[in-house]
């Protein structure tokens, strides 16, 4: 019976483990589509921040990626970006897989 009980402790521990550090890839990635995005918009520096944040924050809302692609896509609107969602999406896709290789290549 203690076999299972620490074989059922080590695979809770370790889905913690995967779903922590899924988060923390998600939020490097939407701070890099942040920063992207920011780019195009012409934000400042200091804009740039705060801007980062507010993509990462927006991802909060829902589950998926809706919520960031929405508030991306609207603001880009709004500052007269000619992006598409199409383009939104690859981009978070791009900045998916640098997310999880700046993640990796850190805990290395």
């Amino acid at each position: 019976m203690t076999d299972f009980k620490d074989r059922e402790r080590a695979e809770e521990a370790k889905f913690a483990f995967d779903e922590e550090n899924a988060f923390k890839i998600a939020a490097r990635r939407n701070r890099l589509v942040g920063e992207w995005a920011a780019g195009l918009m012409g934000l400042t520096e200091e804009e740039t921040d705060a801007y980062k944040k507010a993509v990462v924050q927006a991802d909060f809302e829902e589950a998926g990626d809706e919520d960031v692609i929405r508030k991306l896509l609207g603001d880009l609107t709004a500052a007269d970006c000619d992006v598409s969602e199409a383009d939104i999406r690859s981009k978070l896709e791009e900045c998916s897989v640098e997310a999880r290789r700046q993640f990796m290549s850190e805990r290395g």
